[in-house]
């Protein structure tokens, strides 16, 4: 079985502006509550092939985790393929310009239940993993809108 949520936002921001903030992987920390740090194996931009490596803090439990770059299309859309808990995941980021230098994102995340996972109701897990890709888009909204506010960050 195989759980899948959708997050959407928009963001009062240019589409470059977000690719360029979801791209600078060090600063996942700021949006994604489970990460502590994050970055691109062998530094380099986020490429499709390459690694992204997290120290991570979830259900209590300080870890490290790795997710495979399974696609990068600048400036629309990216995608993973990693774990959660015993199961294959994978999630993935697409934006487009919703006029107005605003800008739609959506976050997809789809969980293949496996081994110990699968004693969890389907709706219990995809509430859960709704309800933190929620904080997480919201997060991110934040962030690049402060940015911009401010002329800070990375762009």
């Amino acid at each position: 079985m195989t759980v899948r949520t959708e997050s959407r936002i928009t963001v009062a921001a240019s589409a470059g502006d977000v690719w360029a903030y979801l791209c600078d992987v060090g600063r996942w920390a700021e949006w994604a509550p489970t990460v502590l740090e994050c970055r691109v194996r062998g530094g380099g931009p986020l490429q499709a092939g390459g690694w992204v490596e997290q120290r991570a803090r979830d259900l209590g439990w300080n870890h490290r985790r790795r997710e495979r770059v399974t696609a990068v299309d600048p400036p629309h859309s990216m995608a993973f393929a990693g774990t959660m808990g015993s199961s294959v995941a994978r999630w993935g980021m697409e934006i487009e310009p919703a006029g107005d230098g605003r800008t739609d994102a959506m976050m997809w995340v789809e969980v293949d239940l496996a081994n110990i996972m699968r004693t969890i109701p389907a709706r219990v897990l995809e509430r859960q993993v709704q309800r933190v890709s929620d904080i997480e888009m919201a997060g991110i909204k934040g962030s690049v809108e402060r940015d911009l506010r401010t002329g800070a960050g990375s762009s």
